[in-house]
Parts: C-alpha cells; sequence; structure tokens
C-alpha cells in the first residue's frame, strides 16, 4: 500500500504539515515496522516528523502500532517497573542500574529495555556487565526481586531498525521518544520516563493521559530515567493516566552532594553502585525520592 498518502499530510513543513488521526498513525508506523515501506520513505517520514513534531494523537498511534508487535513480557505476581534505556552516560556515571537495583531489592520486578543510539557514550549494558549482570538472551517473564534487561531487538526488530536511523541520518526521530512512553508488559507496570526539554514534558504527560498508562515522569540525568543526583527535580505520577504531582522540584544545585565518582567508565560506576548497596556509601537523595515514589506508584496499581 505504501506509506506516501501520509508523507503527504505531515511532510509539508512545520506550518503547512497536518497532523494523523490516531489509527492513521498506527497504520503508518505499522508499515514501517513490519519493513513494507522503502528506506527513502522511512527517511522521508523521519525527517517530516523531526520537522512537524508529533501530536499526543499521533504518538498514541504509533505506540498501538508497536504494542501490536513487540513480544511483550509476560506478566507476573507483581506491577513490572520499566525503566528505558537509551541514551547512556556523557559527562556523569549511567546511575541507571543502580535504581534498578534498589527498586528490585524492594521486591518489584525491574525490566530495563534499550540499544545504543550514539556513539561516545557509556551504555548501560556495559555497567550491567561489571555488575555481572547480562542481557537476557530471550523475552520471558522478570521475578519480583529481579532487574533485568531486554535489548530492544528482542523486543521488537522493526523498532530497532528504525532507532538506528540515527546512526545515517544524525538526527532523533519518533521512535526515540516511543521507547521512552511505551509499557512493553502484557500485564500492570510503571513506566518511569524522563524528558530533556520542558516542552517534551508537556506533550510526554498528554500521551500517558491518551494512553491510561500509569507512569513517573521527571527530567532525568543526560536522558537516562534516573533523577540527577545534583538535584531535586520535579517528579510528576500518572495513575491510570490520572495526573498527580509527586514531588515539587528545587531549583539550583543541592548543597548536600554525592560524593559520584568522577570517571564514567563501565567498571568505576559499577564499583561506586556496589558501594551503595552494601550502605558504604549513602543513596543520592533524590534518587531516594524517586524509588518511594516508583514503589507509590506499583501500589496504586
Amino acid at each position: 500500500m505504501g506509506i506516501s498518502q501520509y508523507l503527504k499530510e505531515i511532510g509539508r513543513g512545520k506550518q503547512g504539515a497536518r497532523p494523523l488521526g490516531r489509527e492513521q498513525a498506527q497504520d503508518l508506523f505499522g508499515q514501517i515496522l513490519d519493513g513494507a515501506v522503502t528506506d527513502l520513505e522511512i527517511g522521508a517520514f523521519c525527517l517530516a516528523m523531526r520537522i512537524k513534531g508529533e501530536t499526543p494523537e499521533e504518538m498514541a498511534g504509533f505506540l498501538d502500532a508497536a504494542l501490536a508487535r513487540i513480544h511483550r513480557i509476560p506478566a507476573g505476581a507483581k506491577p513490572v517497573v520499566v525503566l528505558p534505556s537509551y541514551n547512556g552516560a556523557r559527562k556523569l556515571p549511567a546511575l541507571t542500574p543502580l535504581l534498578a537495583l534498589l527498586v528490585a531489592r524492594r521486591g518489584l520486578p525491574v525490566l530495563m529495555h534499550g540499544t545504543p543510539t550514539e556513539s561516545g557514550r557509556v551504555i548501560v549494558p556495559l555497567v550491567l556487565q561489571a555488575l555481572d549482570i547480562h542481557a537476557l538472551p530471550s523475552v520471558r517473564a522478570i521475578a519480583p526481586g529481579e532487574a533485568a534487561f531486554v535489548p530492544t531487538e528482542l523486543l521488537c526488530p522493526g523498532l530497532k531498525r528504525l532507532l538506528d536511523v540515527r546512526r545515517v541520518v544524525g538526527l532523533r526521530n519518533s521512535s526515540h521518544s516511543l521507547v521512552k512512553l511505551m509499557n512493553p508488559c502484557t500485564g500492570p507496570a510503571v513506566v518511569v520516563s524522563s524528558y530533556t526539554h520542558p516542552e517534551y514534558a508537556v506533550s510526554m504527560a498528554a500521551v500517558f493521559e491518551l494512553m491510561g498508562t500509569t507512569a513517573l515522569l521527571l527530567r532525568g540525568t543526560e536522558g537516562e530515567v534516573v533523577a540527577d543526583a545534583r538535584r531535586l527535580p520535579r517528579m510528576d505520577g500518572f495513575i491510570a493516566g490520572r495526573r498527580i504531582t509527586l514531588q515539587q522540584g528545587q531549583k539550583g544545585t543541592l548543597t548536600d552532594l554525592p560524593d559520584l565518582p568522577r570517571e564514567i567508565g563501565a567498571e568505576t560506576t559499577a564499583a561506586y553502585i556496589q558501594d551503595v548497596l552494601r550502605g558504604d556509601k549513602p543513596v543520592p537523595s533524590s534518587m531516594a525520592l524517586q524509588v518511594e515514589h516508583i514503589l507509590h506508584l506499583a501500589e496504586s496499581i
């Protein structure tokens, strides 16, 4: 069938482009994930949406298409805490594994999913390997108290291919936002998501409301979903799409700063995480609050 009819609508520039309906967006994105369109059409889609920007209805349609195609994590006895990890560390240590392990030791199953999307960063799977936690070879249920990592290609090969387009064109596309919004589980879950710019907080919140997601949304650390250890960010919760304020943010840098490692390599970061888990170093205060808010959302399900 092709997607030219959709490209005509979204490809008219920022002022002339028209938004797609949710069902249209679902059909468009489904064809892309299925590999039913050409590379040229995929490039046109990525650039058109980059210029136009996704509406919440379009992103909901993209999510509908993705969720119909991914190999979903089977439901268990407790809600799964979902931590997308697609950025890694550039200047600060990648502490997503610490967040995952802090939540897991409180008895919840924790799913991290991701794939490298840019070079030159210390990615979370490397830190996990240094902690002797290896990526799952296949999709399976996550046990209570377990922190597991699933590569995106196991969840949905088509989504992995679309994420990799960034390496060719040098720009993010809709899939980079989508992976931070989706619940890849068959049952209840708490999706922990982050934004880098304030305008994304508005659009991401609207998607959670449309999708009826239970989620925690905050400004993360270099694109990762961990609260910045140097600050106290605002944290908003969503219970089946209903928004609540969990944590009022604090402007500026905290006065009591944690003793973070100066090096951000995987081994150094893993050693710091082990020190925190043993109690030799304190949990950063903003992360401790984030853990409690995640538990509160899980209990609400």
